[in-house]
């Protein structure tokens, strides 16, 4: 029984990040695929979508965390070691942007399905690392904003969904945004233009 039991499991494992895998793909290449085209797609029947997840936005909703946890894992990564505020924040947006730039379309569903508030709550953790830097770059004369580090990331937060809606909307290349965000980003934390299109450049050309 115990056998059959984890075996059961297993397959249920195997089914439910089958379905998620596809149902990215599918609402990345069509915004308003149903659950029926999601089943279809995944190779699986109706009931076995919605034996895990009890809705379209439920299904919606749990892609959003994935996607905000991969974030913050390539956040993390990408400001490992570095001590210079400056870079940090670049280092972390041009990592993120990378991810993002796959999930622009899903954040911009989500937002139709999940409350603003829901988004904030997810980006906390990204965020509360955001603010770490911020201050210490405030701090270090690094950055100069008439914000302090909380205000100042959700303003970068905001920024960031905006470029993204740049891009959905064909207002701003896909292959420039990453690029333009980040020095957007810093400029509006008090770097100097110059200064942050050259470190950007820079770290945009330096290979891992």
């Amino acid at each position: 029984m115990t056998a059959m039991t984890t075996g059961n499991t297993s397959r249920a494992d195997t089914n439910r990040r089958r379905i998620l895998d596809v149902a990215l793909a599918e609402l990345l290449r069509d915004p308003d695929a149903s659950m029926d085209q999601i089943a279809r797609a995944a190779g699986v029947v109706r009931r076995t979508v919605y034996g895990h997840f009890p809705n379209r936005d439920a299904l919606i909703s749990t892609l959003v965390d994935e996607a905000v946890a991969t974030l913050g894992d390539a956040d993390a990564r990408a400001r490992r070691t570095v001590g210079d505020p400056a870079e940090a924040v670049a280092r972390s947006v041009l990592a993120i942007w990378e991810i993002a730039d796959r999930y622009r379309l899903l954040v911009a569903l989500a937002q139709r399905t999940v409350t603003v508030q829901g988004i904030r709550e997810r980006l906390a953790p990204l965020r509360e690392a955001k603010v770490r830097v911020l201050r210490e770059g405030l701090a270090e004369g690094v950055f100069t904003s008439p914000l302090p580090a909380p205000a100042l990331a959700y303003v970068h937060e905001q920024m960031l969904f905006a470029v993204m809606e740049a891009v959905n909307d064909g207002l701003l290349p896909a292959a420039e945004a990453g690029h333009s965000a980040t020095v957007a980003v810093l400029t509006a934390a008090g770097v100097p233009a110059t200064r942050a299109a050259d470190l950007v450049t820079r770290l945009s050309d330096t290979p891992e």
